[in-house]
């Protein structure tokens, strides 16, 4: 068992050295990291088919693809983010120059989720690595042959003292929450994620929080219909719906609500076929444990009065739970209230935009929210009045794979920014530093004038 306490020891050293590392260094750790990565592929895609039968593409494109895109994009541009930036002097600071120093926060502790193991413990370690850190990884334990390829990787890139993977349970993750860490990166669940930040708190450590909640999908009248419904589709069963950001329950206009159950009836069946439990395109839930809740969302939906629309099988023991379309969810179903994480798609009638409106403000903000529509007033009315870590118009989830907007949630749904520039920012200590050239201030010291309140005076009015 690994020694936690020395581990973390080690760190400082490390850390303290950390600080004067160049762009050369630490864009060569980057390299060798997604070299890596990329040499262990194999390994990677084996590791998805035995933690959840996921398919070969698949965990290409959501668990690799994403890390070599964040690895490339530190790579061009880290010697500009670590670049001090010049400001201007504000009127009280005439005759100062100021500048913003990033320094590396120290050692760091990333704790990962269980849905994208490898692609959310090493997307924020190139970020941590960027801004100058030394850091431990504690990925989940539900993913145990994820856990094991990314402690490799690590290992073959950095000794402990730098970087360290730390498997275990939750016993394990509170040992480390215990340590005085000068920053926590974690992603999961919102509950989970008031633990953190409990623990956080004790040591005043600064948080970055990637959590999640249930993100609408709004189709109105004027939406292309079609492409909502491949689309949609694609975004919320793949890895069978474990996605943070993935749709949870959609809203859509009358006029087309049927259209649109139609238009997905048939994307299920062109993708799945008429047995999904034997489709090669559809991963597994992560366990029985999980597969069992997600039953129980649905059959406490039906029990309360919901329709299948499409799919509604389950096998718990094969942790599989068809893709799955609900219609006429009453409210007190738990689905409604509760995060899915699964392959069930409430699909919810509206007529009234604003309604809709009114019910996203009613329930905690979501991490991210999506709108179908070719009808520039609805899009501006639902975007000025709502508010969710991030947003897509006309597609789903690609917010994650835009290297230059900040990903992140917004209260329940999460407290900081990652990817790129917000990445590096998120593990970085942003020093404001200023440096006289003429020191006017001394017009204030004492002993006090009345030439002193004059000018005090003055700056009061003109600053």
């Amino acid at each position: 068992m690994t020694d936690i306490a020395a581990v973390f020891s080690e760190q400082r050293d490390t850390a303290l050295l950390l600080r004067a590392s160049t762009t050369a260094e630490r864009k060569l750790k980057i390299e060798r990291l997604r070299d890596a990565l990329l040499a262990h592929k194999d390994d990677v895609i084996a590791a998805g088919w035995s933690d959840f039968r996921k398919p070969a593409t698949e965990v290409e494109l959501t668990e690799i693809l994403p890390v070599v895109a964040e690895a490339n994009d530190a790579l061009r541009n880290l010697k500009s983010w670590m670049k001090p930036k010049g400001v201007w002097p504000s009127r009280m600071m005439v005759g100062t120059k100021g500048y913003i120093q990033y320094e590396p926060k120290g050692r760091c502790l990333i704790v990962s989720p269980w849905n994208y193991p490898v692609n959310l413990s090493l997307g924020p370690l190139i970020s941590a690595i960027a801004a100058g850190n030394t850091a431990i990884i504690k990925p989940s334990e539900m993913t145990p042959a994820a856990a094991a390829v990314i402690g490799r990787i690590v290992a073959e890139v950095f000794g402990p003292e730098e970087v360290a993977v730390i498997e275990g349970d939750a016993q394990t993750a509170q040992a480390l929450l215990e340590l005085p860490f000068d920053h926590i990166f974690f992603t999961g669940s919102p509950a989970i994620g008031k633990v953190v930040m409990a623990a956080a708190a004790k040591h005043l450590t600064s948080v970055t929080l990637e959590l999640g909640g249930k993100s609408p999908t709004i189709i109105d009248a004027s939406a292309n219909i079609e492409l909502a419904a491949k689309n949609i589709l694609w975004a919320k069963f793949t890895n069978n719906g474990q996605t943070c950001i993935a749709p949870d329950h959609i809203y859509v206009h009358a006029d087309v609500h049927d259209a649109f159950v139609a238009a997905c009836q048939q994307v299920l069946k062109n993708v799945y076929g008429d047995n999904a439990q034997q489709s090669e395109y559809l991963a597994r839930m992560v366990n029985s444990r999980h597969a069992a809740r997600v039953k129980s969302l649905l059959d406490d939906a039906v029990s309360r009065g919901a329709k299948v629309l499409a799919g509604g099988q389950t096998d718990v023991g094969d942790d599989y739970i068809a893709p799955t379309l609900l219609g006429s969810i009453p409210a007190d179903a738990t689905i409604m209230s509760e995060e899915i994480f699964g392959p069930l798609l409430p699909i919810i009638v509206y007529t009234d935009i604003q309604a809709v409106i009114n019910q996203i403000n009613a329930d905690p903000k979501p991490l991210a929210l999506y709108v179908w529509s070719k009808n520039e007033a609805v899009i501006d009315q639902v975007m000025r009045n709502t508010s969710s870590g991030g947003a897509c118009i006309n597609h789903c989830v690609v917010q994650f794979l835009h290297g230059n907007l900040p990903f992140g949630g917004v209260n329940n749904s999460g407290i900081g920014s990652a990817h790129g520039h917000f990445g590096f920012k998120a593990f970085s200590h942003e020093r404001g530093i200023v440096r006289t050239r003429i020191m006017l201030a001394k017009m204030f010291f004492p002993p006090y004038t009345n030439l002193t309140r004059k000018l005090i005076a003055i700056f009061t009015k003109t600053v």
